[in-house]
């Protein structure tokens, strides 16, 4: 039986679903030159692949959010402390700085993300899958990990761009930020079939997220093997977000708003509507936000700005709430 809260929270998910249908209506037709079909149909081949390009990155970034939050039992904690936007900056600044900016690696999109995912994905294997079971499981050591390698990956890549020709670090400078004016279409199908195969292998994980929450002792009791599945959750987390960095490039704070606002908005336990909730909240932000972008700032300032400092601003709210709690 569906309780009161469990229905308005589906009304509030299909507001939310109407809200990203317009702005993506608004995102494919604002500005486009209905008159001439050779126009419009340059103008949909434009606009369709980084519209689905930000509907997959949303949908990465807002699922792996709630997952991590929920693993680790810390509701202001983000994706992006795993390292692998640290992994991600490092790759592109040793390809540039090895290869030069023209080299294939640089150029083509296809090999720039298949390095990156195939690198980030062996990097999410061996930090957490094998030192996960090497710590005896331990949540925080997946913290302390992730922070150190951040300092770390990134105390290599600022010394290679410091001993970089300039020319070439102009170059890295724009792959470095995270974009939607240039996405490489060819590359949708790859990354769907990726996180498909992420959530296929992980169902009955995923399925038992609601148990995880209740803790560690409460889940054993209840049949569920704690340590594997909280092994098996973090490594699908960072395949995800290396899936969407390697789409996108880096959005740090992203998963920590939309996670938050999703959990903010709904207020369950119930993860199958949170994670959709924070998937759809992340899609309005990217689609919403690129729109405004393209058409109000021209290309400018690109959207990872505004995610980061609205992010950062965000994150300092939500201390403030905790601490009066």
């Amino acid at each position: 039986m569906k309780t009161a809260a469990h229905r308005g929270n589906r009304t509030k998910l299909l507001v939310l679903a109407a809200l990203v249908l317009l702005a993506a209506a608004a995102y494919m037709l604002v500005e486009v030159n209905f008159s001439n079909p050779k126009l419009l149909r340059f103008s949909m081949q434009l606009r369709t692949p980084k519209l689905l390009v930000m509907l997959i990155a949303a949908f990465a970034i807002g699922g792996a959010s709630i997952v991590f939050q929920s693993v680790i039992n810390n509701t202001i904690v983000t994706p992006c402390l795993l390292g692998m936007n640290s992994l991600y900056t490092l790759i592109h600044t040793a390809v540039v700085f090895t290869a030069g900016s023209g080299s294939i690696l640089a150029v083509n999109a296809n090999a720039a993300f298949a390095v990156d995912l195939v690198l980030m994905g062996v990097a999410a294997m061996v930090i957490y899958g094998y030192l996960f079971q090497k710590t005896r499981h331990n949540v925080l050591y997946v913290l302390l990990i992730g922070t150190v390698l951040t300092s770390f990956f990134g105390s290599i890549q600022s010394t290679l761009t410091r001993v970089m020709d300039p020319n070439e670090y102009d170059a890295l400078l724009t792959t470095l930020v995270a974009s939607f004016s240039n996405v490489n279409g060819e590359i949708i199908a790859f990354s769907l079939v990726v996180l498909a195969v992420i959530i296929l292998v992980l169902r009955r994980d995923l399925a038992q997220l609601d148990v995880l929450t209740l803790g560690k002792d409460q889940a054993i009791n209840l049949g569920v093997d704690y340590d594997r599945s909280v092994r098996r959750l973090l490594l699908g987390v960072t395949l995800s977000i290396a899936v969407a960095t390697a789409m996108v490039g880096p959005i740090s704070f992203m998963g920590l708003i939309i996670a938050n606002l999703s959990r903010q908005l709904l207020r369950t336990y119930r993860h199958s509507q949170l994670v959709l909730g924070s998937a759809l909240f992340g899609m309005l932000i990217l689609v919403a936000g690129q729109l405004v972008v393209e058409h109000v700032f021209t290309y400018a300032i690109p959207i990872s700005v505004f995610i980061t400092v609205g992010g950062g601003i965000y994150f300092l709210y939500l201390l403030l709430a905790r601490r009066r709690v």
